[in-house]
């Protein structure tokens, strides 16, 4: 196995450029090419820096934003529910008056905004205060349709904390005043693995925050928010 591995690194090396004028310029592209790999994630880290609390801090808002993690077997994930938590407990101390819940029904068997209403509901949260986004297919879908199909224009997010800076990012650069509250988890593998991918998903993002690309599917304008709110106005 040593042997296989110094024969790779042998040969990696062989095909640097030749001297060490073309080695020492490879060796810098590589590290420039890391540099902008990770400029993306340090942007989502700038935009956050100062919008991310705790339940007992976060700033108060008329709205909350769950983003969808996954099903199993219909039920919301562990992730999933400790969102949810969050989104009860923030609604319970009146931090929040309506809960927005967004994600994926692209299909009839799968449907994440249904089973994190009956969620929310089963924990105290009246139905009349929970809004469905049934399109909410990835983060800027969810943000841009916050904004232009349920007009909302201030929020609580509510995610992991490997995922919450990326969201608020997407949400302000999408005209959603936002602050976030990053829900603490185990650090099982299922963490690390989303830590990862947040590296790569943050390019993902700059390019939608650059470029502001038309959501999946957008629609017409619904109600739903405001007919909440107006309900607990009068």
């Amino acid at each position: 196995m040593r042997d296989r591995a110094r024969k790779t690194a042998a040969a990696l090396w062989s095909r640097l450029p030749r001297g060490v004028r073309g080695r020492r310029g490879a060796v810098q592209a590589v590290m420039a090419g890391c540099v902008l790999a990770l400029l993306p994630s340090a942007w989502t880290h700038a935009v956050a820096a100062d919008r991310l609390h705790g339940t007992a801090d976060a700033p108060p808002a008329e709205v909350a934003v769950v983003f969808g993690a996954g099903l199993w077997h219909g039920q919301p994930t562990p992730y999933l529910a400790r969102r949810l938590d969050a989104a009860v407990e923030l609604y319970r101390t009146g931090k929040v008056k309506v809960v927005l819940v967004t994600g994926d029904n692209s299909r009839t068997e799968y449907d994440e905004p249904s089973s994190m209403r009956t969620y929310l509901t089963a924990h105290g949260v009246p139905d009349a205060h929970i809004v469905s986004d049934y399109a909410g297919f990835d983060t800027w879908d969810s943000c841009v349709r916050a904004r232009e199909i349920f007009g909302v224009e201030r929020a609580v997010l509510i995610s992991q904390g490997f995922h919450i800076r990326r969201a608020v990012a997407l949400c302000q650069a999408a005209g959603v005043e936002s602050h976030g509250v990053g829900v603490d988890d185990e650090h099982d593998a299922t963490w690390y693995y989303g830590g990862t991918r947040e590296v790569f998903a943050a390019s993902k993002a700059a390019l939608d925050a650059a470029f502001k690309p038309q959501p999946h599917f957008l629609g017409p304008k619904e109600q739903g928010v405001s007919r909440a709110l107006g309900a607990l106005r009068d």
